[in-house]
């Protein structure tokens, strides 16, 4: 039994190890890793790789799945710590631990959100971290939906409503749908936004980002129907 506990003990430092040098390619490197050149930071040969992760795809598979339970992670505590009662606190709360979360991880953030990496397709199991984030911040929509906050008066074209329809089933089944389809946008401006950052494209063109940032999200906010209060 101890032999056992100690190889898995080894096995799972040797993993960690693994990933840590596979970060440090994505600086380099982006999303091009070689586990050969992994294998000769880690100073073995490639072979060695190999027993631990059979692929590049499923190094890539374990670093993906580790970015996104860290944003999750993040957008979780953030949001935990504001009163349940203040939605556009908790609203703001995740924003915030999104962009934050991004600035302090730039190439993990790049590696999920960034360009597709030719070649690799995510497996079904991804999908669970991947949502992580955004149920949080379903949840605050949820719970301004009971209230009767959220507004909903534009009309849904039918292809949209049922791409609403089946995204709010299994995300936010009391959202309205023409507020969910307010809320998703607002999501999809949220990361737009950090991207823009992160990948230099407002530079010289805002010189202060945080408090644009901010000024941003209140102004969905309100676009939303969450009282700023």
């Amino acid at each position: 039994m101890k032999a056992t506990s100690m190889r898995a003990r080894l096995r799972a430092e040797m993993t960690d190890e693994i990933k840590t040098i596979a970060r440090r390619h994505l600086a380099t490197d982006g999303a091009n890793l070689s586990l050969r050149a992994v294998a000769r930071d880690l100073g073995v040969v490639s072979s060695a790789i190999y027993r631990y992760f059979p692929s590049r795809d499923e190094l890539l598979t374990a670093l993906i799945l580790d970015a996104y339970n860290a944003l999750g992670a993040s957008v979780e505590a953030a949001e935990a710590a504001e009163d349940r009662r203040h939605l556009i606190g908790r609203f703001l709360a995740v924003c915030h631990a999104v962009r934050d979360w991004a600035r302090a991880n730039p190439h993990e953030y790049a590696l999920i959100y960034g360009s597709p990496v030719p070649g690799y397709a995510a497996p079904t199991d991804t999908v669970a971290a991947a949502t992580r984030a955004v149920r949080v911040f379903c949840g605050v929509f949820e719970d301004a939906a009971h209230l009767g906050l959220l507004h909903r008066a534009e009309v849904l074209p039918m292809t949209l409503t049922e791409d609403m329809a089946r995204i709010g089933e299994v995300m936010a089944p009391s959202v309205p749908l023409p507020a969910l389809a307010r809320a998703l946008g607002t999501w999809l401006q949220l990361f737009g936004f950090v991207s823009f950052e992160l990948f230099g494209q407002l530079n010289n063109t805002v010189d202060e980002p945080g408090p644009f940032f901010d000024h941003q999200m209140r102004a969905q906010a309100l676009y939303n129907g969450l009282p700023d209060v």
